[in-house]
């Protein structure tokens, strides 16, 4: 009788501590947001806290808030703990002020005032005072960290000035910093995407980065002569996958895993950069936002890994790459309809897996069996 008694007891025991493990157990959670070729990426720490990296456009009728609101209902938030703003061009910020009167937004984060003097921009600056004042507002310099809960949120770019200190994990030389090619000054797509608050987000033995639109010349003085950052799982491409960025000094040393690059179906996902995506050293994967027209499907993903395939139905994709629309085209298609994030899940023991909700797609990747193997 007492054996069974203490079998029972055990048993009960076991069965109550998997049932905590298993109410306990929470990944961290990561939404790209189809904004329309613009900015917008929602983290979520297994604690429940949220950082949210930029606001969007905004769109016709408050499109892209929509879209964040989404996302942050899915998430289950009812705050952003911490709103950062990579830079102040208006596909980064323009859905801020209608988001604030969404949801509360504890702490605002940017690299400081904007320093290119755009339209847009300057008008913004007059009511910003306005939008954080009742909440904390942080300057980010390269070297800060985020406080969230579980994370180890580190920012390495601010304000046109890098990390000097390698990361755990960084500091080797990089050696594809003896090809690089730097540009013109003025081949950057404006000044204050060099500007661009970038970060990397550790959580366990799972890495990760997002520069926001930090452009060529910057990201050599990240990653030469020696790669401050190190290795990742997954980078948020930078600057929509358009040619001004994604250098292979950044690209091949990052190592990335798992590409995940936010472009619109006119911009970004340029051939060049599609060459230098694909050819990686160790990627397994590329998802994309949206297929690219600029790209066509001979540089190109299979549409599993798309989140949307187009704007407005047409006949069938192009197959040759179709040239760069002018600035600011007009009658360029707009995507109004259902639109489809793509989701990121990691545990802490560097398993991660990736979702699209269009197709319904998952696939997961395993740990790595040593810590910076490949």
């Amino acid at each position: 009788m007492r054996s069974s008694l203490a079998f029972l007891l055990v048993f009960l025991l076991t069965a109550v501590s998997a049932a905590a493990q298993t109410h306990t157990s929470k990944t961290f959670d990561i939404y790209v947001l189809d904004v329309e070729g613009g900015g917008s990426t929602l983290f979520v720490s297994p604690s429940g806290e949220s950082v949210l990296v930029d606001t969007a456009s905004g769109g016709p009728n408050f499109r892209d808030v929509n879209r964040i609101m989404d996302a942050v209902r899915d998430a289950g938030l009812t705050q952003i703990d911490n709103l950062i703003t990579t830079h102040w061009h208006l596909d980064h910020f323009g859905g801020m002020k209608e988001l604030a009167t969404r949801i509360p937004i504890k702490n605002f984060i940017d690299h400081g005032p904007e320093q290119e003097g755009n339209a847009d921009s300057i008008e913004f600056a007059k009511i910003y005072p306005s939008i954080i004042a009742d909440s904390k507002h942080t300057i980010a310099k390269p070297g800060d960290r985020i406080p969230v809960a579980g994370l180890d949120w580190r920012i390495v770019t601010s304000a046109g000035e890098a990390i000097k200190t390698p990361l755990p994990g960084g500091g080797s030389p990089n050696p594809y910093c003896a090809d690089f090619k730097p540009k013109a000054k003025d081949d950057d797509g404006g000044y204050e995407n060099t500007m661009s608050v970038g970060s990397v987000i550790t959580y366990g033995k799972f890495r990760m980065v997002h520069l926001g639109d930090l452009t060529w010349n910057r990201e050599f003085e990240l990653m030469c002569p020696v790669n401050r950052i190190g290795t990742v799982d997954l980078w948020i491409v930078s600057h929509h996958g358009l040619s001004k960025s994604s250098s292979e000094a950044l690209v091949y040393a990052l190592h990335p895993r798992v590409e995940i690059m936010n472009n619109g179906t006119r911009k970004g996902g340029e051939p060049v950069t599609m060459k230098t995506l694909l050819s990686s050293p160790g990627l397994e994967d590329l998802w994309q936002i949206h297929f690219s027209v600029l790209s066509g499907q001979e540089y190109t993903v299979p549409g599993l890994f798309i989140a949307n395939v187009f704007d407005n139905p047409i006949d069938a994709m192009p197959i040759a790459p179709q040239p760069l629309p002018p600035p600011r085209a007009p009658g360029a298609p707009v995507h109004n309809g259902k639109a489809y994030w793509i989701k990121v899940s990691a545990q802490a023991d560097g398993t991660f897996t990736v979702t699209n909700p269009r197709t319904q797609f998952s696939k997961t990747y395993a740990a790595r069996t040593q810590p910076g193997s490949r």
